[in-house]
């Protein structure tokens, strides 16, 4: 019976990878993955079989692995960490619809999810309680992702958006900072952050009134302050609520 391992390979930066996760990937037989994520780490695979899709198949993708897992070592790869947003539920629900008896063994492995990646290249905004929503609406209904962007915006949750802009979705993203405006002051704080931990990195500070006429892309992600969080210096911070008075 072979092995099948979930991991996060973290934000894009071989450093920022788990120890576990190299390990994982060292010890592996065959790489799955996503095309961009292969490119990522292929310091680590040049010995492996390598079985790469490309995006919207991500079904297929997970089949083949579970397939290859009876006999192999296989490990699936995703960005950040594979429970966010990643692969490790997909491969989760097709093998435990398996007999009991065909299961390979089954780990999943944590990374630096990119929410964390960007939070630290942008300061300390997530240091209270924050909302993590993807704007893609391929998987969740558009009326329900706005649904819970109304609730943690009246809430007064710090926002993360992952997904927020494509080639196709150009104007969700517009709703959205619609939306917040009606809760939030409009110089609130907000933060973009695009290919965190890559060559292309790079880091913008703008206000929730201007932050839509920044470059935003699927390789961005945006956080949205809550109303204590401020920008001082170039960083950007929400206080935790310790009684400093150091502003």
């Amino acid at each position: 019976m072979g092995k099948i391992t979930v991991t996060g390979i973290g934000p894009g930066n071989l450093q920022e990878m788990t120890e576990r996760a190299k390990k994982a990937i060292e010890e592996s037989e065959i790489v799955v993955g996503y095309h961009t994520y292969i490119k990522l780490i292929e310091a680590l695979i040049k010995d492996k079989k390598i079985i790469g899709t490309a995006m919207k198949q991500e079904i297929e993708r997970c089949q083949k692995a579970v397939e290859m897992s009876r006999e192999k070592k296989v490990v699936v790869i995703s960005s950040g960490d594979s429970g966010v947003y990643g692969m490790a539920g997909l491969v989760l629900e097709m093998i435990l619809k398996m007999p009991e008896k065909e299961r390979p063994e089954v780990e999943v492995i944590s990374g630096v999810s990119a929410v964390n990646a960007a939070a630290s290249i942008l300061g300390a905004p997530l240091m209270h309680d924050f909302a993590v929503i993807s704007l893609s609406d391929l998987l969740t209904d558009w009326n329900l992702i706005m649904k819970r962007i109304e609730s943690a915006a009246q809430a007064d949750f710090v926002i993360a958006l992952y997904n927020p802009k494509s080639h196709k979705r150009i104007e969700n993203i517009l709703e959205v900072q619609k939306n917040l405006l009606k809760y939030r002051d409009k110089n609130t704080p907000v933060g973009i952050v695009t290919g965190a931990s890559r060559e292309n990195e790079t880091k913008i500070i703008s206000t929730l009134e201007n932050f839509t006429n920044e470059e935003i892309n699927m390789f961005s992600l945006v956080i949205i302050g809550n109303s204590q969080t401020y920008v001082k210096e170039n960083f950007m911070i929400t206080p935790r609520g310790y009684n400093l008075n150091l502003r």
